[in-house]
């Protein structure tokens, strides 16, 4: 993402304060490549302003649970060279609804099973429908275990 000619770069504190972040969120950000800037003669960082935008949709995918991983590959598919238009952002969402569909699917799964699970008191690896159905955890040893059922 290379400097704008035609519209104002914004500074760091001008990015902080339009998209409620921190700078030091900002920072973060653009340290694990969400967002880039460049750097004026005089070595301060100066963001294009379809940054805000792309901040923005952080800010939502993150608050819905992706892991940065997954927006930073989801961003990755975004064009440098303008801002993303409509279509641009529907093929980005696109990406993300499986990933989504799964994350409620478990969380749904959790909150129906959780309070049998914690008012029962078993404490029992074997017999716990939640957490280890069917003993499936038995024939790998002793020890803790992953409760991610996609790991299971």
């Amino acid at each position: 993402m290379g400097k704008a000619s035609d519209a104002p770069a914004l500074s760091v504190g001008q990015v902080a304060e339009r998209s409620g972040l921190s700078v030091s969120a900002i920072h973060f950000y653009e340290s694990k490549g969400l967002i880039r800037s460049w750097r004026t003669a005089g070595n301060q960082r100066r963001y294009r302003r379809d940054v805000l935008r792309r901040l923005a949709v952080i800010r939502v995918a993150n608050r819905t649970g992706l892991p940065l991983a997954s927006i930073a590959a989801a961003l990755a598919e975004l064009p440098d060279e303008r801002t993303p238009n409509m279509a641009d952002w529907k093929h980005l969402s696109s990406h993300w609804s499986a990933e989504l569909d799964a994350r409620i699917a478990r969380l749904t799964q959790l909150r129906d099973e959780l309070t049998g699970c914690i008012g029962c008191g078993c404490l029992s690896l074997k017999k716990c429908p939640l957490r280890n159905a069917g003993d499936r955890l038995g024939d790998s040893g002793s020890g803790p275990r992953l409760l991610d059922a996609d790991a299971l």
